[in-house]
């Protein structure tokens, strides 16, 4: 017991050395990398950035050729420090443990990686450090699962009219028949929300009513599944499917969001330069100016 707490505390290195088991790898390691962002689940916690501290041990397995000191025959220390920024900058998260996962899954996609700790820290949330420390492995079927060819969506904006269209399923039909995913945006219902004279509030607001306009849409259709998260997102687009984006999730966590105020095609035009797709198409209206006339489709 005294051991296994003395290890607990201990320098990341000395845990992944004690835990090594019949195979022996090489370690990279970063240590005391502190940054600043913001993180948490709490509302106190949002608009504020707080400093976090990573620790990352990467056990790599021996090259196989010889190195001729050529960087390009390693795994970089490099690929660590990115991978933290990387996860950061995707997008703003609540949990350390889901930071530490998405750490540590990119950093095990390189092919020398074997096995990952990492560890976070938050160093401003009371008088000691906080944090969480993980291990992960790579499985065997990293490599079949490491798919990163981009995935280019077709964003298709519903005005109210074409919502409660009964021409609604012939264009579903029409739209799942395409070579692209889809994911259906919408703005807000015909009738005006409160108005609160506060614009952080009325944001919020303003979003939640676009959101109950997905739960209207995805009600007149089984096919439509309303989804709020980028994972749910990467995972739907990946697969084929038809989605109906919630947005006040992926729109208050960005760093670099849409603009307080932003309508539900504003929404939907920043949505489609996010995700990189390849054409927003908009149904209810005649004539419409999103990406460029070659790559605008219209239905009326």
């Amino acid at each position: 017991m005294t051991k296994d707490t003395e290890l607990a505390f201990d320098r990341l290195e000395a845990r992944a050395s004690a835990t090594s088991g019949s195979d022996f790898y090489d370690r990279i390691f970063l240590r005391d990398h502190i940054t600043e962002v913001e993180i948490g689940a709490f509302q106190v916690e949002r608009g504020l950035t707080q400093r976090l501290s990573f620790d990352v041990v990467v056990e790599v397995r021996a090259a196989t050729a010889p190195l001729d000191d050529n960087v390009d025959r390693i795994l970089s220390y490099d690929s660590l420090t990115e991978a933290v920024a990387f996860e950061l900058a995707a997008e703003r998260l609540n949990l350390l443990e889901t930071l530490a996962e998405r750490v540590a899954d990119r950093i095990l996609h390189a092919p020398q990686a074997m096995r990952v700790f990492v560890r976070i820290q938050k160093l401003d949330r009371g008088p000691g450090a906080l944090g969480v420390e993980i291990v992960r492995s790579r499985s065997a079927d990293m490599s079949a699962d490491a798919d990163q060819t981009p995935v280019h969506p077709r964003i298709v904006f519903m005005q109210n009219t074409a919502i409660e269209a009964a021409a609604l399923p012939g264009w579903l039909d029409h739209l799942i028949e395409q070579d692209a995913p889809v994911i259906l945006c919408v703005g807000m219902p015909d009738a005006a929300p409160p108005q609160t004279g506060h614009a952080p509030t009325q944001r919020r607001i303003d979003l939640l009513q676009i959101e109950q306009n997905a739960w209207n849409l995805a009600s007149r259709d089984a096919r439509c599944v309303v989804v709020d998260s980028r994972t749910e997102l990467d995972w739907a687009m990946r697969q084929g499917k038809l989605s109906v984006w919630a947005p006040s999730r992926i729109v208050l966590d960005a760093h670099d969001g849409p603009k307080s105020g932003a309508d539900g095609l504003a929404l939907a035009k920043w949505l489609g330069e996010l995700l990189g797709a390849e054409r927003l198409v908009v149904i209810g209206v005649a004539d419409m100016d999103a990406f460029g006339p070659e790559t605008t489709e219209t239905f009326s």
